[in-house]
């Protein structure tokens, strides 16, 4: 029979702890833990803040299991699996960043173990046991301890979101490592489920898995059967039951067809032949990364080749290199499968479907980088033998070494930014990233150096221009402010965002009418914005406009009763207005919603002392100054309101 091809599981007999799977096991995990050791403060990043800190749905575990439609574009899109394990993390440490990059670890680790397991199994089937059984362990662990330390692999490990690269790496390994189980002579039945339920696991995590069930197909015929026709025969319900998982995949990219096309699919102003151009120049750069991983770069941009001519000799290497996996799968399959694995796993982000959030990324090599490390160790064995493991060896310790190194860039979000724009100085999209980061700092001339740079880089982009515009204002040149939210409304007229912008800075430049009128405006577009609201009614106060603010503050407070800034400011109109009793109302239901404010305490106590009650007045003095023993004017408040009671 058939079966025969497929080798039995090893041999169980008594061997020396340092050949059996329990030492590669731990062998992978202390490698990687001293590749990463370094990466568990590491804090959220780019995508991390809007796929988690800010996802409400990974605060509840149930909740989790459903993405929210709007986030779009982002690594949770429509990938249930990822965000209940971001659900997880949460329940773990909340937004403490440890438990979010010790699961991304395991999760790593775990791979690891199973690529380990892969090829050791593999490198004992018939067809490859006499050139490499005898040294099948060692060479296994070696690729799996390559994989797992690998510099390149440090996007999917320490950059948090982009944990569904990696989860979906060990779904998919985990599918050919149960595959393989289930050919095995004696098989029981579970290894056959077990396969099918991590793959569509695998489904509902990255669009990736789906050619796992083919890749398993050509696993098959290479390792297990003589012909197609055989594979069909003796295999097809364990393949038909892989490929049945399509359906789980196609389910939620129907259900969140939404959430995936904002960034991926044609109609999205990128032709499908200027992104192949550009993915032949990211597929050969991720080629030479995969032999030397240098210099890496967390964010590529959005750069796309035009002309042929400007890619041709890499387009005339994946060629050749296509056209070797179609010959090897037909003549030689045990080698075609490694080209197959390579491309397969590429085809869906690095073909001829544009992905226009990015279109190089680091991460998308987190499995086919597998092949690429097999095929090495394997013609470093065949040519140099034990020599080779040794170098190999070695290797792996320096690679190791180069991932801390390169995680040390992630400390800071500065950092990773700055480290990103040095080695892309035309991404403007990083420029204002960093930017964002700086003025989060305080940094605010950086910041907006930065924003000025990326607009040089990428003129007209509206969200540069409002950040920009921000900066001046925070800066104090609300003039200056003002001119750039006048060129975002140039470029997006009637955006209610620009208009509140727009009408903020003229207030403050001293136009104040002018001022109110673009907040209006703004109101017109988007009457439900609250901000916006709460700005017009500090306008209208500020120009003394009184009995408007009254009415817009007593609208803005039914829609948002929680906002104590908002009651605070109403009360300064109160008081304007002789209410002195509602004054102190609004500034007691302040102090109860944010009651270790000292700020609000002490303007509580100026409006008390003002009505006469000098005691209560006091109370509150004195507790702004144990909030914050440094608050200058609630001392010298205290103080007055002490000599007051004294003279009584």
């Amino acid at each position: 029979m058939v079966f025969a091809r497929l080798a039995p599981a090893p041999t169980k007999v008594k061997l020396p702890f340092w050949r059996t799977p329990r030492f590669a096991a731990l062998a992978i995990a202390v490698a990687a833990l001293a590749a990463y050791h370094n990466s568990f403060a590491v804090p959220f990043v780019f995508d991390d803040e809007l796929a988690i800190v800010t996802n409400p749905s990974v605060r509840d575990l149930w909740a989790a299991l459903s993405p929210p439609p709007e986030l779009t574009g982002l690594p949770i899109s429509g990938r249930p699996v990822v965000n209940f394990s971001f659900g997880v993390s949460y329940a773990v440490s909340g937004s403490g960043v440890w438990s979010y990059h010790v699961i991304n670890l395991l999760i790593h680790v775990a791979a690891g173990m199973v690529l380990f397991g892969v090829t050791w199994r593999t490198l004992l089937q018939p067809v490859l046991v006499d050139r490499f059984g005898a040294q099948a362990f060692e060479i296994a662990l070696l690729v799996a301890a390559i994989w797992t330390v690998h510099p390149l692999q440090t996007e999917s490990v320490t950059y948090i979101s982009q944990r569904a690269e990696a989860l979906l790496g060990l779904l998919y390994l985990l599918t050919l490592w149960f595959s393989i189980r289930a050919l095995e002579p004696g098989a029981v039945a579970k290894w056959h489920w077990l396969a099918c339920s991590v793959c569509a696991l695998g489904m509902a995590t990255k669009e990736v898995m789906v050619s796992a069930p083919l890749f398993v197909a050509l696993y098959v015929r290479a390792f297990a059967s003589d012909s197609w026709r055989e594979v069909w025969r003796l295999h097809r319900k364990l393949l038909l039951t892989l490929a049945g998982t399509w359906l789980v995949l196609a389910w939620f990219v129907w259900q969140e067809g939404g959430a995936r096309g904002v960034s991926a699919g044609f109609g999205l102003g990128v032709s499908a032949w200027s992104y192949l151009l550009t993915q032949c120049e990211a597929i050969v750069m991720y080629l030479k990364l995969s032999l030397w991983p240098h210099p890496l770069v967390l964010d590529y941009g959005t750069g796309l080749v035009d002309s042929a001519a400007d890619v041709w000799w890499q387009g005339i290497l994946l060629i050749a290199l296509f056209a070797g996996t179609v010959w090897a799968l037909a003549r030689r399959p045990a080698l075609g499968c490694l080209g197959a694995w390579f491309f397969m796993i590429l085809a869906p982000s690095s073909s001829i479907v544009p992905l226009v959030g990015q279109t190089m990324a680091e991460h998308r090599m987190y499995l086919p980088l597998a092949a690429v490390v097999v095929g090495v160790v394997l013609l470093t064995h065949r040519l140099l033998a034990g020599k080779g493991l040794a170098l190999l060896a070695c290797a792996a310790v320096v690679l190791a070494i180069a991932t801390e190194r390169r995680n040390a860039d992630y400390a800071t979000a500065i950092t990773i930014c700055e480290d990103t724009v040095t080695k892309r100085p035309d991404n403007a999209r990083a420029m204002a990233l960093l930017a964002d980061y700086c003025r989060r700092a305080g940094r605010l001339d950086d910041a907006r150096l930065w924003l000025e740079r990326s607009l040089a880089v990428q003129p007209g982009v509206v969200p540069v221009l409002n950040n920009l515009g921000d900066v001046w204002q925070e800066l104090g040149e609300a003039g200056k402010a003002a001119g750039y939210f006048r060129q975002v409304l140039a470029l997006k007229p009637g955006d209610a965002t620009a208009l509140n912008n727009l009408g903020n800075a003229l207030v403050l430049s001293g136009h104040v009418e002018e001022g109110i009128d673009q907040i209006k405006e703004a109101l017109k577009f988007a009457p439900n914005l609250a901000a916006t609201r709460g700005n017009l009614a500090n306008a209208l106060a500020q120009s003394g406009r009184m009995t408007e603010a009254v009415e817009e503050f007593e609208i803005l407070l039914k829609t948002r009763p929680g906002d104590a800034e908002a009651h605070a400011n109403f009360s300064n109109v109160l008081q304007a207005l002789g209410r002195r009793d509602e004054a102190i109302a609004e500034l007691e239901t302040a102090v109860r919603l944010q009651p270790r404010e000292a700020d609000l305490r002490n303007r509580l106590g100026t409006a008390l002392g003002r009505a006469g009650q000098v005691r209560q007045a006091l109370e509150q003095f004195q507790e702004a100054l144990r909030l914050n023993p440094a608050h200058e004017s609630a001392r010298q408040n205290a103080a007055r309101a002490q000599r007051m009671l004294g003279a009584n």
